[in-house]
């Protein structure tokens, strides 16, 4: 079950994301450890996700007016933090002057990690559904889902860690021009993920159907 996580979890991993890229460039700037707190955070922020898809949370949060709360935050992150991504390559800032934003450490680097892969909730739904479909069709007990869960958290850790050592392996041969295009190249993705977030219409509200 957990080689079957694994598998699942990698396959995954291939539709690279902004935390992706953003893990690629931090490394590349600041170095591999530097990029570990980040996948750190990532995964953290997965594995609670999924812990908490399978008890139930995903219901709360599919309610109607409860996941326009939350795509609009998510949106207001992204963008937020993207925007300031971009801003940061001219040597502005568009957020308050707290170390968070702007000094790159390693606590401030878990932080915003967990930041941006919580702007995101609606995950929860994504992972509810898998494991419900899964648990249904091959008929698995608690015992076998956590294996295959552990399995999908593992790929998470497999994949972003080779992207970070990646990054932290061509730091020192991409000029100074290359790591400014990262920089924009990721607050792009942010903004164009958060507006994507909010924008997205999920089947139940295309149908016009009204929350209970």
């Amino acid at each position: 079950m957990f080689l079957k996580g694994l598998r699942f979890g990698m396959l995954l991993q291939l539709a690279v994301g902004p935390m992706c890229l953003m893990v690629f460039n931090t490394s590349a700037t600041y170095g591999f450890i530097y990029g570990l707190f980040l996948v750190f955070a990532i995964v953290l922020v997965d594995a609670l996700y999924i812990a908490l898809s399978c008890v139930g949370v995903a219901a709360v949060i599919n309610r109607v007016k409860v996941k326009a709360v939350v795509k609009l935050a998510g949106c207001f992150v992204l963008v937020l933090f993207g925007a300031n991504t971009i801003s940061g390559v001219f040597n502005l800032s568009l957020l308050p002057d707290i170390a968070l934003f702007y000094d790159a450490s390693s606590e401030n680097l878990f932080v915003q990690g967990l930041l941006l892969t919580a702007s995101n909730p609606l995950t929860i739904i994504f992972w509810s559904s898998m494991f419900s479909t899964q648990m249904i069709e091959n008929g698995w007990n608690k015992k076998q889902l956590f294996f295959f869960a552990a399995g999908c958290v593992s790929a998470t850790v497999t994949f972003l860690t080779t992207v970070a050592f990646v990054g932290s392996m061509l730091s020192g041969f991409l000029p100074q021009v290359i790591m400014q295009f990262l920089n924009v190249t990721v607050g792009i993705v942010l903004i164009f993920f958060g507006i994507k977030l909010l924008c997205k219409k999920d089947k139940d509200e295309a149908d016009g159907s009204i929350e209970p």
